[in-house]
């Protein structure tokens, strides 16, 4: 496994907020940005990959998630508090200017954080999400952010209780993906295995809403070089968004992963496939 750096960095508030950074080489770096209720670890097998391009890649966890503090005012939970918690990051990091890759709430807040700050954003890599978010994706996340069933006994529960969600969205996983995606969003307590991320992250969710309006935020990205990546099955990205999305940035690159839901991990075959080939493309 390459070798990496754990590194904690101030943000509003008076947070500090975890990043895991590798060292690849001299062309744009990489910032990598999980979806809702997950973490750096969501990229473990995906930062090396890309740091092997040649790229310094970093991977935050925003706040509220893994090892980043929890925010005590949980409205702050927003994508727009996440999109200046990245600028605060990326002059941290010393990447004037990256290529942002985004999953889900990530790829939200990489549409704002190029409206709010062009010059920052190189090229972004969205995952599995759009200006519009699908009723019946948002429905199946909302069922189950937050719900705490108390700590699981063992590793072996956690998976269980992943796949009881996910399964929906990874139909082909093997025993051991569940154990290895339970070990990226559960973390061992003294009390047992627990969600990694503050509960009062569904609070947000259900008063504040998933997003702002969002169709400008991807207009903004439609003279830079984009990649969007679609899980096959997903419920949250849906083909008609796809289409809409085209029609107000018609140059962006697009991949499908087969038979994956909400999100892909960015290491099948097609997203590395394709995310190999947009990077090829960038300086």
């Amino acid at each position: 496994m390459l070798p990496f750096e754990d590194q904690y960095f101030p943000v509003a508030s008076g947070l500090k907020l975890h990043a895991r950074t590798y060292e690849g080489g001299d062309k744009t770096p990489v910032l990598c940005l999980h979806g809702l209720t997950r973490n750096v670890a969501d990229f473990e097998e995906l930062a090396p990959k890309i740091a092997a391009t040649g790229r310094r890649i970093a991977a935050l966890s925003f706040r509220g998630r893994g090892c980043s503090d929890y925010d005590p005012d949980y409205l702050n939970y927003h994508p727009l508090t996440y999109r200046d918690d990245v600028l605060k990051v990326l002059d941290a990091l010393n990447m004037p200017k990256a290529v942002l890759v985004g999953t889900s709430l990530g790829g939200i807040t990489t549409m704002l954080v190029n409206e709010a700050a062009p010059n920052r954003v190189k090229a972004a890599i969205i995952n599995d999400v759009g200006p519009d978010l699908a009723p019946e994706g948002i429905a199946r996340i909302a069922s189950y952010v937050g719900k705490d069933n108390g700590p699981a006994a063992d590793i072996e529960e956690a998976a269980a209780r992943i796949k009881a969600i996910n399964s929906v969205a990874f139909p082909d996983a093997s025993d051991e993906e569940w154990i290895k995606f339970a070990r990226r969003t559960f973390r061992e307590t003294d009390k047992g295995w627990t969600l990694d991320y503050d509960p009062n992250v569904a609070k947000a969710l259900a008063e504040v809403g998933p997003a702002p309006d969002l169709w400008a935020p991807f207009e903004s990205l439609k003279n830079k070089p984009t990649l969007i990546i679609r899980g096959g099955i997903s419920d949250l990205l849906s083909p008609e968004i796809v289409a809409k999305m085209r029609a107000v940035h018609p140059g962006f690159d697009y991949t499908e992963v087969p038979n994956v839901g909400h999100a892909p991990m960015l290491t099948e075959p097609a997203a590395w496939d394709a995310i190999e080939a947009f990077l090829g493309e960038i300086d």
